[in-house]
């Protein structure tokens, strides 16, 4: 199985903080990881990394065979999905749903002067179909609920149709219909084989997606556990990562998880 994203023995230092330390992980090919964590725990951070936006102190990060520093950083974005609230603040309030998502193809945010081609088109469609989105194509993005954004958002990270996708809080502030509408398509994505491998990060185990492989645990910027969800997904691992006891159900494939009475 290809290897996708390499961190090894990453540490980042910000203005003399630790934010991540030693931190070395694998996500390979056709993976599909949840990333979790208390607040502060190096997630966005991590995220930050995988995308190449910004370099480690120490260690490598190697990016779809690429490592941070040796490669062109603009060529290798667009060969990333990311799908991230501070992506999502550089997208004008009045740009057309359609160009949202189409401009992906050149890297950037904002209808310029560029030269689209049907095959970008046909593309732009068929992302916002498969997010049940082609009928809001025409509309400008701040009329969308903060739900139909979010699949907006991602359909705008397949958009150059990437070998790795990054979703940094997808769920983020979505009410409960919200939620679930959005993680019956994550759910979809996941299970097909075409997709890239993905990461998904996210405070709570109830907005893990049915049919993602694996977790990643992370405490004060260093990994915890990780390892393929069914065996690392515990309320030992969790009451240790949160640091406090924690009560863990699962059923069908979703999860559950409270402060142990």
């Amino acid at each position: 199985m290809s290897e996708v994203l390499r961190f090894a023995d990453v540490t980042l230092v910000r203005d003399q903080n630790v934010i991540v330390r030693e931190l070395s992980w694998t996500v390979n090919a056709g993976d599909r990881w949840i990333v979790m964590g208390p607040n502060g725990a190096g997630k966005t951070t991590l995220i930050t990394l995988a995308s190449a936006r910004v370099h480690p102190t120490e260690g490598t990060v190697s990016i779809l065979g690429e490592d941070l520093g040796e490669t062109d950083i603009q060529d290798l974005r667009i060969r990333v999905g990311l799908s991230s609230a501070a992506l999502a603040e550089h997208i004008h309030p009045d740009e057309k749903v359609s160009d949202v998502v189409m401009t992906a193809a050149y890297g950037i945010t904002g209808r310029w002067n560029e030269n689209y081609e049907d095959i970008d088109r046909e593309r732009t469609d068929a992302l916002l179909a498969a997010f049940g989105m082609r009928a809001f194509a025409d509309r400008q993005y701040w009329t969308l609920s903060e739900g139909e954004r979010k699949r907006v958002q991602i359909a705008r990270a397949l958009m150059a149709d990437p070998e790795l996708l990054l979703l940094d809080e997808p769920a983020a502030g979505l009410d409960i219909a919200g939620r679930e509408e959005l993680l019956a398509a994550l759910t979809e994505m996941a299970g097909d084989r075409r997709s890239p491998a993905i990461v998904l990060v996210t405070h709570h185990v109830e907005e893990i997606p049915p049919g993602f492989t694996h977790v990643l645990l992370l405490r004060d910027g260093a990994v915890v556990q990780a390892g393929p969800l069914e065996k690392t997904l515990t309320a030992a691992n969790l009451s240790e990562t949160y640091g406090m006891p924690v009560e863990l159900t699962g059923d069908h494939g979703r999860w559950v998880a409270r402060k142990a009475r």
